[in-house]
């Protein structure tokens, strides 16, 4: 029999009914790889792939992230086919505002017609009529988030929303002045950027987040470290007798309520691991050494295929 994750907590997405547990999935790893085109075609064990997806959800997992540029079209349909009939409650997180060019490149796709093909596919791909959350994620500079106005592509994923595509909408890759301009043209439930415990720009962002009851999602909870914020995080995992990333993970979920986690993985034993994480209190001194590790020198560029 599979053990339910004890949860790190349950948060409800702000204005809807809407609620996960923090501990989630993200299913970006399911994809394979094609020489250099990283998140591309099928994985090598597609089979694999469909009982860890089982897994997750038999485990207690009811928030996974995905986005049909992942493949691309390749992890919602390995969705599909591993979870329908959906289960009451599962939250699918998806994503529009990029392509995939034939070389395997990250493309802006900000025009109303393509986040309107955008979300028909994702659609289509899940086997949906309706869509939980929309993500769009800013393309200005596809590896950081980076200023210019969200007005148009979001003004476009709202009139989907009112055509009821999209049940609610959130934000990927965006800088604080862009949730702000998103925020007066309509409700917010989630961001989505990279933060961890090198890189840690959104630390402001957070806490404004929070009072507004929206959920902060952060990615690459390993990406970015220096050698020795590295070895800081392994001397503590160490002394905790937990994995580097159990560590990183359980330091995401208590540094703030209304962040949600949603490590991806391929491996059954890392996904065990990490929803192990869910469970894993690090005492007050583990946490001071952590919080010190972002002044810990230089951090390193994360090398990664985009979130």
């Amino acid at each position: 029999m599979l053990q339910q994750m004890s949860p790190a907590g349950r948060f409800t997405l702000a204005g809807s009914s809407l609620n996960v547990k923090r501990m989630g999935y993200g299913a970006m790893q399911l994809a394979g790889r094609d020489g250099n085109k990283l998140v591309w075609g099928p994985p090598q064990d597609v089979d694999g792939a469909i009982a860890l997806l089982q897994e997750a959800v038999a485990s207690g997992v009811n928030h996974i992230d995905t986005a049909d540029f992942y493949g691309p079209h390749v992890t919602n349909q390995i969705l599909r086919k591993a979870l329908t009939p959906y289960p009451d409650g599962l939250v699918l997180v998806t994503k529009v505002g990029a392509l995939r060019g034939e070389d395997g490149s990250w493309i802006p796709a900000f025009s109303r017609d393509e986040l309107a093909d955008a979300v028909h596919s994702n659609l289509r791909n899940l086997g949906l009529d309706v869509l939980d959350v929309v993500n769009l994620r800013s393309m200005f500079n596809v590896n950081q988030p980076s200023e210019g106005s969200i007005e148009a592509p979001l003004t476009a994923l709202a009139e989907l929303q009112q055509k009821g595509l999209i049940r609610h909408i959130g934000l990927s890759n965006v800088t604080r002045a862009q949730v702000a301009e998103a925020r007066r043209i309509v409700p917010i439930v989630c961001v989505q950027n990279h933060y961890n415990l090198a890189h840690r720009a959104d630390d402001a962002l957070i806490g404004e987040l929070a009072y507004g009851g929206i959920a902060y999602v952060p990615f690459f909870p390993l990406g970015g470290f220096s050698p020795l914020q590295s070895d800081t995080l392994s001397n503590v995992a160490v002394r905790l007798n937990v994995t580097p990333m159990q560590v990183a993970l359980a330091w995401l979920l208590q540094r703030s309520p209304n962040i949600l986690v949603i490590p991806g993985t391929s491996s059954l034993k890392h996904l065990r691991e990490n929803l192990q994480s869910a469970t894993l209190q690090i005492p007050v001194e583990e946490l001071s050494a952590l919080d010190a590790m972002s002044k810990q020198g230089a951090e390193l560029p994360a090398v990664h295929p985009q979130q």
